[in-house]
């Protein structure tokens, strides 16, 4: 598996501690910035890290910005992307389970590191369940 971050400024020192995090798991990712608390706008860093995924680059992708519903909005406008803001374990195994979500959302002034570390490894150890009804409704979210 790779995992593709990206962040803004109010993402930039969750993101590190992410990138620390997936290291001591050997789970491999690339980083499409942002590279500093310096400001900057989170839509470009949303669309790097969706094209990753789409592009076949990365297999999931993990986002943080202030609140993490900016980047989020902005990934989810991408076809084929599914982003989902999580700041809970349940929510994020749910998205995994039964939205096949490709794209965790954290707000990293939202939730500390530690339950952040938690909901990542929830997301990323959480496979789709490959249910008939969740398909039908994910096929349904992309026929627009």
């Amino acid at each position: 598996m790779r995992v593709a971050l990206g962040c803004d400024h109010g993402g930039f020192e969750l993101k590190q501690e992410i990138m620390k995090h997936l290291e001591e798991r050997n789970i491999e990712y690339k980083d499409y910035g942002c590279h500093s608390t310096q400001s900057t706008d989170y839509p470009i860093y949303a669309k790097k890290v969706a094209h990753g995924i789409l592009d076949g680059e990365c297999d999931l992708g993990i986002l943080v910005c202030g609140t993490g519903i900016g980047i989020s909005i902005t990934a989810n406008k991408i076809k084929g992307i599914r982003a989902a803001v999580c700041t809970d374990c349940f929510t994020a195994e749910a998205t995994r389970l039964h939205n096949d979500a490709n794209i965790l959302a954290l707000g990293g002034r939202v939730v500390g590191p530690g339950l952040a570390l938690k909901i990542v490894d929830t997301f990323l150890d959480t496979p789709f369940s490959n249910e008939e009804r969740h398909i039908r409704r994910i096929a349904q979210i992309e026929t627009e």
